[in-house]
């Protein structure tokens, strides 16, 4: 008995008509993600280093984005149930050659399909059940790191507290010399009675001289 027909097949599609490559290159890159979920085929194909991986890409997203926005289907359920790349029209041309002759040139193309479908209940079981475990592993590892952080934070105050104790110590000390009084640098005040009496003194000799100068004269 033959399987269901391509046009017969259950689930939401995308199609891309005339690839310009050929369906054999194309159909390498489709048994890659056949049969996988849509998460694991989109990061088998961002990591594929065929020239296909990327035109193959865009169509998943596009079966994808149908399921969603048509369909109404939780992309994170869902996986390729069928793909298959069909060969499209062949261009020819012609190369020269020696002698006159002409070499045939075949510039081929094909036509790809993606057809995602929700997963059975078993399998989209055993999903959930992996998500679960996994996020319940995290939560675990964060947990675990942050008692550990805490616990390193702890040893870590408790080995330098008495380093920290005897350098405040030091600190306070040293401020506690610092304190003491500079010794007062006295200026002596000068009254204004005193400055009138010194001036009186130093001009109190001028007529003296004076005098003096005139009897030498006479």
């Amino acid at each position: 008995m033959t399987g269901p027909k391509t046009n017969e097949r259950e689930g939401t599609r995308a199609f891309l008509r005339s690839a310009p490559m050929s369906a054999y290159k194309v159909r390498e890159v489709l048994d890659l993600i056949r049969g996988q979920e849509v998460g694991r085929a989109a990061e088998i194909l961002e990591f594929c280093e065929r020239g296909a991986a990327e035109v193959v890409g865009k169509v998943l997203a596009s079966a994808v984005a149908n399921a969603a926005n048509n369909d109404e289907l939780d992309p994170e359920e869902l996986f390729v149930s069928a793909c298959f790349a069909d060969e499209a029209k062949t261009q020819r041309r012609m190369r020269p050659r020696a002698r006159g002759r002409a070499t045939r040139i075949r510039k081929r193309s094909a036509h790809i399909t993606v057809i995602v479908s929700r997963l059975p209940e078993d399998r989209l079981a055993r999903l959930r059940a992996k998500r679960a475990a996994e996020q319940a592993a995290r939560r675990t590892r964060r947990g675990r790191g942050a008692t550990q952080a805490r616990a390193t934070r702890r040893r870590r105050a408790a080995a330098e507290g008495p380093a920290l104790a005897a350098a405040h110590d030091h600190d306070h000390d040293h401020e506690h010399e610092h304190d003491e009084p500079e010794d007062v640098i006295e200026a002596e005040v000068v009254d204004e009675g005193d400055e009138a009496e010194v001036v009186d003194e130093a001009t109190a000799g001028e007529p003296d001289a004076v005098e003096e100068t005139e009897g030498s004269e006479e």
